[in-house]
């Protein structure tokens, strides 16, 4: 398998594979092309013989250079538990880390449980809230109205 930086010419092949990878859920408009075009060292694909295995959208942030942010990340579903996932955010942490970065975060649906364990194994902790819901800490309409979230930090020192 071959772990790479993201190219523009990736923003077809990722997005067309996109909803189909979440079940059929609609999620090819949180990954637009300025993606692939703005963050290429920061983001990266993990390729087998020409078949897209993973991706990695991240970057540092311009408001707090200390921070990174990993915005979008799937796993090709015949591949899941092949550490395709950790590889990348492994892989990610060194980058970001090497640019001076202190800390990553990130965050996930409250209803998928899947991406909270994962989050967790990896050692990323949940940012407190107000709102508990089943034990989970949610932001509510983080990501606009009726858009609530896990917010997820993870330490790199």
């Amino acid at each position: 398998m071959l772990l790479r930086n993201i190219q523009n010419d990736d923003f077809l092949r990722v997005s067309t594979i996109l909803n189909a990878w979440w079940g059929g859920r609609n999620m090819v408009d949180m990954l637009p092309r300025l993606f692939f075009n703005h963050f290429q060292e920061t983001s990266f694909i993990v390729e087998d013989e020409g078949r897209t295995m993973g991706f990695l959208i991240g970057f540092v942030s311009p408001t707090r250079p200390e921070e990174a942010y990993i915005h979008f990340v799937g796993v090709n579903p015949s591949a899941r538990q092949k550490n395709i996932g950790r590889d990348l955010y492994e892989h990610f942490f060194k980058v970001v880390r090497f640019k001076g970065c202190q800390e990553v975060s990130c965050v996930t649906s409250p209803i998928n449980t899947t991406s909270i364990k994962f989050h967790q194994k990896l050692g990323f902790s949940m940012k407190t809230s107000d709102h508990i819901i089943d034990g989970l800490p949610i932001h509510l309409s983080y990501d606009g109205v009726g858009e609530d979230r896990v917010v997820f930090v993870r330490s790199l020192v």
